[in-house]
């Protein structure tokens, strides 16, 4: 999508403090973050939220999950994190590209 800014930073258009990049996912600190610690992990294809995922996305909806804690402890989170994927305007999210947050405190 060409207006998407996940998709820029995916891409490579856009510079973001990445903590773990592959062909599939791309992670990066959040801009405002809600803790010492606050990365987002994005799926390089676009897909617009949770709610726009079905059995297909199966293994992609896996590989993010399956990343939160690697990366956390990776980040300095080893006491624990929280994570929240925001849904649609009334979940409270913001950019139209699925994302998972990962944040906590040291």
């Amino acid at each position: 999508m060409s207006d998407c800014i996940f998709c820029k930073i995916a891409a490579g258009d856009i510079p973001a403090n990445k903590v773990y990049e592959d062909d599939d996912v791309v992670a990066f600190h959040d801009i405002k973050p809600a803790g010492d610690v606050h990365f987002l992990l994005v799926p390089k294809r676009h897909v617009e939220s949770l709610a726009h995922c079905g059995a297909d996305d199966a293994a992609m909806l896996g590989k993010l999950m399956l990343l939160v804690p690697k990366l956390a402890t990776e980040q300095g989170l080893e006491r624990g994190f929280k994570t929240a994927i925001n849904t649609g305007r009334g979940g409270g999210q913001e950019v139209f590209h699925l994302h998972v947050h990962v944040y906590g405190n040291k």
